[in-house]
């Protein structure tokens, strides 16, 4: 008897995404399981041919095969296991695993080994560190207190040379199941926490954990660039994980200190330059600090107003993990003296008799708008 399409066995079109594949798979796979209709040999073969149909298509590889030959695609020694020797014990565990989740069926599907992710935990540490050590870049050394891997055991867990046994609750499966109707509801073992074993000598140093608590340092080179908030991961060198799991990582987290001088935006810097009244008319040069601990000198027009900001191209923080700079903003802030001897007093009188309104064009541009309202 000729094999069914496998669109037609799902009912769904061949644009149908996985999605709509699964859904389709899964409505059958309720309606025909063999746990659900006990003497209805049909129902269990639609069951078989569904689930095939679905073991081909919700796989990419096995669908693009399916699409260029159809069913000759799996037959005969060239092809890709041929569905004649489908074995559908094994198989149908990894389509309900896909499918349903935890959830499984009675006898149908084969329960996997499910073991718990013993990978140990990651850890956190801040670093503080001033805006110079960001521009330049630093090296750090941080102590701090973890668990590392049990060297009686090497982190196995069990005394050396024995080794853990089944466990007992669920036979080694690391998996039990409960049935609920029709359903049967698959779950982590609570003994073994999904292991599906236990140690049953445990290393005296410690206690079958396979790791214990101790002391860690380690020195972490700080990039040039790093601004507030920086995560630097360093690999290996959090928790040692349970019974010969993996360790986690360690996380840098940066935090940059303020500067007394320097504000920081990403990768330009600012600060505000104070300038005598004096210099702001008659132009000044000036030398200026740079993060870099130079010096720059800077020339300042006649007539500069305060408030107004200079740039200095590539004088600000390096790009963190690029050979670029940003740069230095200077903001002018001219400052009026608050006390002044006699003959300043004259000279600035005597300037002030000399002073030409018109070269005040914000002054005259305002009294101007002032007068228009004052009439009104």
């Amino acid at each position: 008897m000729a094999k069914r399409d496998y669109y037609d066995v799902l009912g769904v079109n061949k644009s149908a995404n996985k999605d709509e594949i699964k859904k389709a798979y899964r409505k059958l796979a309720l309606k025909y399981h063999p746990d659900k209709n006990k003497d209805d040999k049909g129902a269990e073969e639609k069951f078989k041919e569904a689930s095939e149909a679905y073991h081909v298509l919700s796989d990419d590889k096995r669908k693009a095969n399916y699409d260029q030959f159809g069913h000759a695609a799996f037959q005969g020694a060239g092809g890709q296991g041929g569905f004649g020797n489908f074995d559908f014990s094994s198989s149908f565990s990894d389509i309900f695993e896909d499918v349903f989740g935890d959830f499984g069926f009675g006898s149908s599907g084969r329960s996997r080994r499910g073991r718990s992710n013993n990978r140990g935990n990651d850890l956190r540490y801040d670093v503080s560190i001033d805006l110079d050590d960001a521009f330049t870049g630093t090296e750090k050394k941080i102590n701090y207190t973890t668990y590392k891997k049990c060297k009686t055991c090497s982190g196995a867990g069990s005394k050396p040379g024995s080794k853990p046994s089944a466990c007992g609750y669920c036979g080694g499966q690391g998996r039990v199941r409960s049935s609920q109707g029709f359903f049967t509801i698959q779950q982590t073992c609570p003994e073994c926490g999904g292991e599906g074993e236990k140690i049953t000598n445990p290393c005296n140093n410690c206690s079958g954990a396979g790791k214990i608590q101790s002391n860690e340092s380690v020195s972490v080179k700080i990039p040039k660039g790093v601004d507030d908030g920086t995560r630097i991961r360093i690999s290996g060198k959090g928790e040692a994980g349970s019974k010969g799991g993996s360790s986690g990582d360690l996380y840098l987290f940066v935090s940059v200190e303020p500067h007394n001088i320097f504000k920081r935006s990403e990768e330009n810097l600012y600060y505000e330059l104070p300038i005598s009244f004096t210099d702001a008319a008659l132009g000044a040069a000036v030398e200026v600090p740079s993060i870099d601990g130079g010096k720059t000198k800077i020339k300042i027009p006649s007539g500069t107003q305060s408030g107004k900001q200079l740039r200095l191209k590539g004088k600000g923080m390096p790009v963190l993990k690029r050979n670029i700079f940003g740069d230095l903003y200077i903001r002018i802030v001219t400052e009026v003296p608050t006390s002044l001897n006699k003959r300043q007093k004259e000279l600035l009188a005597e300037f002030k008799t000399l002073e030409d309104t018109k070269s005040n064009p914000l002054i005259k541009s305002f009294f101007d708008k002032a007068k228009k309202f004052w009439k009104n």
